[in-house]
């Protein structure tokens, strides 16, 4: 393999490590089946690797990617006249709610990867804290630790928090407040 072919897999792998998991998301939005999304997200990244010569990298693949995506989705509702998400009948669907679910699919996404991160205990005081609601003065006494330490780690998760998602910060607050427990 010359060197121009193992860049452009390099690439490629990078491509596919980023924005895999959230386009099985964003396409399950659409089919409401995994293993259908997969295949979509799959035969869109086999048509990138077949084409790869011809396609533009320093370009920002994230539109491409998700558009591929939708569309395919589409075609696959079709052809197989399964699930019709509300409001997509006949039409190309609305660009706003397109975009909207792009970004919430592709956040949602990021925050699992981020909160995988997370140290073990940290993660379970962040997610007591903001996900079911509870008091560090209730965590503490649910894990048999001290307040301190409950603020301790909560520190802690929101730094690496905030560095994992510094590109989506703002959206990530409004989706805290908008969804909390729906992780």
């Amino acid at each position: 393999m010359n060197s121009n072919n193992t860049i452009l897999k390099q690439k490629f792998e990078k491509l596919f490590r980023e924005h895999f998991t959230a386009l099985c998301y964003f396409a399950q939005k659409y089919l409401g089946d995994i293993d259908s999304s997969k295949e979509i997200v799959h035969s869109v990244f086999i048509k990138i690797w077949e084409n790869r010569a011809e396609f533009d990298w320093d370009k920002p693949a994230k539109p491409y990617l998700f558009t591929s995506v939708y569309n395919r989705s589409l075609n696959y509702i079709r052809d197989n006249k399964k699930f019709v998400p509300a409001g997509t009948e006949g039409t190309s669907g609305d660009i706003g709610e397109f975009r909207d679910n792009l970004e919430i699919a592709e956040l949602e996404s990021r925050i699992k990867r981020a909160l995988k991160k997370l140290p073990e205990k940290c993660r379970e005081v962040f997610e007591l804290n903001r996900f079911e609601g509870k008091k560090y003065s209730e965590i503490a006494e649910h894990l048999n630790i001290s307040v301190k330490t409950v603020e301790t780690q909560m520190s802690k998760a929101l730094g690496i928090l905030k560095n994992e998602l510094k590109d989506y910060l703002y959206i990530f607050m409004l989706f805290l407040l908008k969804n909390i427990g729906s992780l």
